[in-house]
């Protein structure tokens, strides 16, 4: 129904904080439509990440009717709740019934870590200790060996608002004691990082990935576009 040159990607942002979306679309490779829909998650607890899955094939089925070429289900956590083999499933099933390419924050991520190699992480967030044990669970799952997940201490409705010295420095703390690791993951699309990005790769020498490039380079790929994006990480700049 909507076309553009080199393809319409489907995006369904979790939360109506403002930041993702602007940096997505202002990244993309020109000639890339974006359709954005939103499901509203307001508290990010676990028992709301598990109710709002039902939203999230509306949306789904909304972006599916307009012909979209690739759907992105944004927000790590709502999927991740499912488990690895649960999440698959869902994307399974709705890809059989809309027939069009479906992926997922936490798939994107788990394909960039194979196209560079990285078999072990240390990760990143900005949610509870029992919520980054399930994100653990979610990696393990998968197949990678997950050092910790250490979440920083914010309101789940100020991560917008947390200074990228602070992640940075919280990022480079929870490195240091597992700096064996192959990578590092900032996992969430709320908080503002980008700036820190190349800088933390530099400093602790290890690639760094997060939810934006993910699914920058998920997108190139899956509409067969080749765009290196420079001074964001390794993943961008290197399109693996």
């Amino acid at each position: 129904m909507f076309t553009s040159w080199r393809g319409v990607v489907g995006d369904i942002k979790p939360t109506y904080r403002p930041g993702s979306l602007e940096e997505f679309i202002r990244l993309l490779p020109e000639g890339i439509g974006v359709i954005p829909l939103t499901v509203g998650i307001s508290s990010g607890t676990t028992d709301e990440f598990r109710q709002v899955l039902e939203v999230y094939k509306e949306k789904v089925a909304q972006l599916a009717g307009l012909q979209v070429d690739l759907i992105h289900v944004g927000g790590a956590p709502p999927m991740m709740v499912h488990g690895f083999k649960g999440e698959a499933e869902i994307i399974e099933a709705l890809e059989t019934k809309h027939k069009i390419p479906i992926t997922t924050s936490g798939r994107t991520q788990i394909d960039a870590f194979k196209a560079c190699g990285i078999k072990s992480i240390v990760g990143v967030t900005y949610f509870k200790e029992s919520q980054n044990q399930m994100f653990a669970r979610y990696f393990t799952e998968a197949g990678f060996e997950v050092a910790a997940i250490e979440g920083i201490d914010v309101p789940f409705q100020d991560v917008g608002r947390l200074p990228s010295e602070a992640i940075y420095a919280h990022t480079k703390k929870a490195f240091l004691q597992h700096r064996d690791v192959d990578g590092i993951y900032l996992l969430g699309s709320g908080w503002r990082l980008l700036r820190i990005v190349s800088i933390l790769e530099q400093d602790l020498e290890v690639p760094v990935f997060y939810s934006l490039a993910a699914k920058l380079w998920d997108v190139q790929r899956r509409l067969h576009v080749r765009q290196p994006i420079r001074g964001y990480g390794r993943l961008l700049e290197h399109l693996p």
